[in-house]
């Protein structure tokens, strides 16, 4: 890795000494800048523990493997192997420091025993003050000898620790917005620029605080409806009615999202959360029909805006399944059973379907922090269309977890309504 390639911003973070604050917008390189700061100060201090976190698993492993691509390219003998060879989540080196990566949850009670030398916090804006509470007094100890905090995010909001430390003395400060970056297409800024409403764009690309811009799902009920543990086994028979919505990775993403969840009566009792990196749409779709056959779903609620029409198509040539699946996918119209058109479904219409099941104690979801974490990325704000017309606007950069959910939580209204859907 060629450092004489960086942009200016990115040497003067890494000549940067004490706690740093770095915020962004998207894709300027802010990953690929700490991995090399973890990285080089790994390799450089003997016996000192490194540790990176992020709220949700994911993303603390995609800085680690940065790091760890980094410090074999720069450092290759000095990673320890065999017994000692890296994991998913550790790195040895011969002269004795370690590097650690771990997800947070939401109270960072994992992190909790270990002596910190150096802490990197992963789109930091998202992780709760109760984390920061129970870790930085890891560093306690450290501080005379040097311990330091290094915080990186893209914003959320004017609150919490990530936002406070721009205001404090002990931290160096960097904003980079993506604008500034030579790597990003203008075009393509441009584009976005269009897309998106001016406060959006402004904290996605800008790398600003915007006040303005809401959270949809409020933290406090999030926490109250995420009262459900995975049961051991699959309850059949009876009352039990399984549903599943359906998210599929689009381009340039590497996740897709299954949710799965009980319909008793007229609440919904979420029973599994699963995700899937990386996968083919045949290997998305023979996950569905595997979980079709544990669960005999009544209907599985797809997303099939983008790549999910193969996915729709193949589903519909199986014969246990094609009876089941229903198309969500922002931009379908429902029909009643003579084939009448009556209301579109909005993406609006999905997400306040389940804030409002939220908010009724109608639903209860799983205590998972990636759950958590997907559903507080969730924002909302208003804007104009090319008529002059002012209509909601929702979006997210850790969507995904949430699209199932919203899909999974229509199958009350779908249920309540006995209705079908077809394209319009």
């Amino acid at each position: 890795m060629n450092k004489t390639t960086l942009d200016d911003w990115q040497k003067k973070v890494l000549e940067t000494d004490g706690n740093i604050a770095l915020r962004s917008g998207r894709q300027v390189g802010k990953s690929l800048t700490i991995s090399i700061l973890a990285g080089d100060y790994a390799a450089n201090n003997d016996k000192k523990l490194i540790m990176i976190i992020a709220a949700v698993e994911r993303q603390a492993y995609l800085l680690f493997e940065k790091v760890l691509y980094y410090m074999e390219q720069a450092y290759p003998k000095l990673i320890k192997q065999g017994k000692d060879r890296p994991t998913k989540s550790k790195i040895q080196l011969k002269n004795g420091s370690v590097i650690h990566c771990l997800p947070t949850g939401l109270t960072g009670y994992g992190i909790r025993g270990f002596t910190i030398d150096l802490l990197i916090a992963d789109e930091a804006a998202f992780i709760p003050d109760d984390v920061f509470h129970a870790v930085t007094p890891s560093l306690s100890t450290r501080i005379k000898e040097g311990a330091r905090i290094v915080l990186l995010s893209t914003p959320f909001g004017r609150e919490g620790y990530f936002a406070q430390s721009f205001n404090d003395p002990t931290f160096t400060t960097f904003h980079v917005s993506s604008e500034d970056c030579p790597r990003i297409d203008k075009d393509f800024l441009a584009a976005e620029r269009q897309r998106m409403t001016k406060r959006q764009y402004q904290q996605e690309y800008m790398g600003e605080f915007v006040d303005e811009l809401m959270q949809f799902f409020p933290d406090n009920l999030i926490k109250s409806v995420m009262r459900r543990k995975r049961p051991e086994t699959i309850a059949k028979g009876g009352n039990n009615a399984y549903y599943l919505g359906v998210d599929l990775a689009r381009m340039g993403d590497d996740e897709s999202t299954f949710a799965i969840a009980n319909l008793d009566r007229d609440s919904i009792i979420q029973v599994e959360q699963q995700i899937t990196r990386r996968t083919r749409l045949n290997e998305s779709t023979n996950h569905i029909i595997q979980l079709n056959n544990l669960y005999d779903f009544k209907k599985i609620f797809l997303d099939t805006g983008g790549i999910g029409v193969g996915v729709y198509d193949h589903l519909l040539d199986n014969d246990n399944t094609k009876r089941k699946i229903v198309p969500l996918d922002n931009s379908e119209r429902v029909l009643d059973n003579e084939g009448k058109k009556t209301t579109r479904i909005l993406k609006e219409d999905l997400y306040n379907n389940l804030l409002r099941l939220m908010e009724t104690g109608k639903i209860e979801l799983l205590d998972d922090p990636e759950i958590f974490q997907s559903l507080k990325s969730v924002q909302f704000d208003y804007t104009k269309d090319t008529r002059g017309r002012t209509y909601l606007k929702i979006f997210g950069n850790y969507t995904h977890i949430a699209e199932s959910l919203i899909r999974c939580a229509w199958a009350i209204k779908y249920k309540s309504l006995n209705i079908w859907i077809s394209s319009i």
